[in-house]
């Protein structure tokens, strides 16, 4: 197969994983919480704690990855464990979605 033939397939595939996952994929209060606070931060930085100073859970982080909302932004080298993340454009359609949904 050609090398232009296998990116766009590539390219194909993960655009229809992202939007089934985002067709599937409700996000969840703890999810909405975080996702919204990337909506304020320059580049859509999401925290790594959240307002009571409580590191957000892995799996909040690692779902909203899951479903195309986060993706992984740098590796932090003082704490490589910790998953620094920023907002796709997905996610800010999602929460503009849910904002929708919440008026009517």
């Amino acid at each position: 197969m050609p090398e232009s033939t296998k990116s766009e397939a590539l390219r194909a595939a993960q655009d229809a994983t992202n939007a089934t996952a985002l067709k599937t994929g409700k996000l969840s209060a703890p999810q909405k919480r975080w996702l919204r606070k990337g909506l304020a931060q320059p580049g859509g930085k999401l925290p790594l704690f959240d307002d009571d100073g409580r590191e957000i859970p892995a799996r909040t982080i690692r779902a909203c990855i899951d479903a195309g909302w986060a993706e992984p932004w740098f590796s932090n080298p003082i704490k490589p464990d910790w998953l620094v993340c920023k907002l796709t454009p997905a996610a800010v359609e999602a929460l503009s979605a849910s904002q929708k949904d919440k008026k009517s």
